[in-house]
């Protein structure tokens, strides 16, 4: 009798114990996520690599939610990455895959885009319209989707099925292969095809121009695509994706979010990233572009399963 109340209390102990560690373990480690994520960056510039880890780690310390970053800069040979291979849903940020996926499959065939494709990418891009992205979206299928993600060496990308091209599952390392691709020539994608991508991101109405472009000096060309979507789960995912460069600058970031109780907290989280990666590249006294979120999303939320 001893042994069995001794061995229930064990038992009890060790529940108790794990419904009071539990929540704080899923709160510290997000699903998909390593333990205890670090920002880590390299760099062939001196001492620009320890400045980049300890600004952007700062940046997000108080910041609630999971938050992704990829930062590449090929003028410095300078790379940084946190959760790199963490999973979102892609929201609009996809929306560039989209357009690759079409001018690279153009490409193949030899033929240039008809007036209704640049019709349906200018508005696609530049508004963020839904209805465009969907009509391309099945228009091209998962057949070429899939196969511009394989050319592109974007193995961890998961095409949206369904038709629910938001949830196409994205991370930072994927992210930043196609933003590479879109800003140096390559096999993949034509001159002219990047040319086009990078016009399109470059004319994003003023309201969706908030996230990775925050505090970049008036010296570089930025080049924006953003994604928003609140779900039941996890409240609000919130991205931006951004290229800039000009003045000896050639650099591309990613940052990716979920959990935010807002779009604006979403937002605020990635242009606190922004800002420091900016002053630390481009150390400047020329006054950086102001971007500000829009309280309202200008774009119809993409489609998501009811449950």
């Amino acid at each position: 009798m001893t042994h069995r109340i001794s061995r229930a209390a064990r038992v009890l102990a060790t529940s108790l114990g794990a419904a009071v560690i539990l929540p704080i373990a899923i709160a510290a480690t997000p699903a998909g996520a390593a333990p205890a994520p670090t920002v880590s960056c390299t760099s062939g510039k001196a001492g620009l690599a320890a400045k980049l880890q300890k600004d952007i780690t700062a940046a997000l310390a108080t910041r609630k939610g999971t938050v992704a970053v990829g930062l590449y800069d090929r003028s410095t040979n300078t790379t940084c990455t946190l959760r790199a291979t963490t999973s979102f849903d892609s929201a609009s940020t996809v929306k560039v895959t989209v357009l690759a996926t079409l001018l690279w499959d153009a490409k193949k065939h030899n033929r240039y885009l008809t007036s209704t494709e640049t019709s349906l990418a200018t508005k696609m891009i530049t508004q963020s319209d839904n209805a465009s992205t969907t009509k391309l979206w099945n228009q091209l299928g998962l057949t070429k989707i899939k196969g511009f993600l394989a050319a592109a060496g974007m193995t961890k990308t998961t095409p949206g099925t369904g038709g629910y091209w938001g949830l196409t599952q994205i991370n930072v390392t994927d992210e930043q292969k196609l933003l590479k691709l879109v800003t140096a020539k390559n096999t993949v994608l034509s001159d002219s095809s990047r040319a086009y991508i990078l016009k399109l991101m470059g004319q994003v109405v003023s309201s969706q121009r908030w996230g990775t472009p925050a505090g970049a000096p008036s010296t570089v060309a930025v080049h924006v695509k953003n994604g928003w979507l609140s779900r039941s789960s996890n409240a609000w995912r919130v991205h931006s994706l951004g290229t800039f460069n000009g003045g000896g600058r050639d650099y591309m970031m990613s940052v990716l979010t979920v959990g935010s109780s807002t779009m604006d907290y979403g937002v605020a989280t990635i242009q606190a990233v922004a800002k420091v990666i900016h002053k630390d590249l481009v150390p400047t006294t020329v006054a950086p572009q102001r971007f500000t979120p829009t309280s309202q999303p200008t774009e119809a939320f993409p489609a998501v399963p009811a449950s």
